[in-house]
């Protein structure tokens, strides 16, 4: 079956996630800006949250570019060892999303040499940042030498679907050495077919739905926020079983 991996930054989307069948999540903070780090307090209480579901926390100490200053990733390394001393419940995995590029677009081995050896024995995914370089096919190559277990990744294009044959030289290049994660407008509809041609073995989505704000409209608050939709998750996970029935 393959893996299903949910973003959000919501808190109780923890419990929806794994209510409705996801095997793991990556928490983040500022999604309407691309994500950034959750705050320590964010990530201590989707762990009191969590009793089964794989939680991933992105790392990326700032919006923008993926070009990162000394003293960033500074940060994001303090980040990783603070999440790392958590509490966390018994068969509860703890993985970090990090990443980090040279100005020519390619993969800073330094900087993402750092991050990893951060984490320590946690499972890392390279992330998005994986789409802005020009050879993927080499970058992927240097994850691999740099330890790193996952790539989260569209084949390069706007979305999975656009992207579908380069995901696919991407599964077979790997090899089993790294975990190829597809994300970029996964969804029901298109799930299974997805899977099909390419062969991922983990989807990654934002399960997202609008619901009404709980106070009164504001210039900070629209009238309304984005929460995890365990419908939408379901639908997934559904739509992967008949798949593979």
């Amino acid at each position: 079956m393959t893996l299903v991996e949910i973003c959000l930054e919501d808190l109780a989307g923890v419990a929806v996630a794994e209510e409705s069948g996801a095997d793991r999540i990556e928490l983040c903070a500022d999604l309407a800006e691309g994500g950034i780090t959750p705050s320590i307090g964010t990530v201590a209480a989707a762990l009191r949250r969590a009793t089964r579901i794989g939680v991933n926390v992105l790392i990326r100490q700032r919006p923008g570019d993926f070009v990162f200053t000394a003293d960033e990733v500074d940060a994001m390394v303090d980040d990783i060892r603070a999440i790392r001393a958590l509490a966390r419940p018994a068969g509860v995995q703890v993985g970090f999303v990090i990443g980090a590029l040279t100005p020519g677009g390619t993969v800073d081995a330094v900087a993402t040499a750092r991050l990893v050896d951060a984490c320590g024995d946690a499972e890392t995914t390279f992330h998005k940042a994986f789409d802005q370089v020009p050879d993927q096919h080499t970058a992927l190559r240097e994850l691999i030498d740099l330890g790193i277990h996952r790539v989260l990744t569209s084949g390069g294009a706007p979305t999975v679907t656009e992207g579908a044959a380069r995901l696919a030289e991407l599964v077979a290049e790997a090899g089993g050495r790294i975990v190829v994660l597809a994300g970029g407008g996964v969804r029901p509809a298109n799930v299974a077919d997805l899977v099909a041609a390419t062969a991922v073995p983990e989807v990654h989505l934002r399960a997202a739905e609008t619901v009404p704000s709980a106070g009164a409209p504001s210039p900070s608050d629209g009238g309304s926020r984005a929460v995890t939709s365990g419908r939408m998750v379901a639908d997934v996970l559904t739509a992967l079983g008949r798949a593979a029935a």
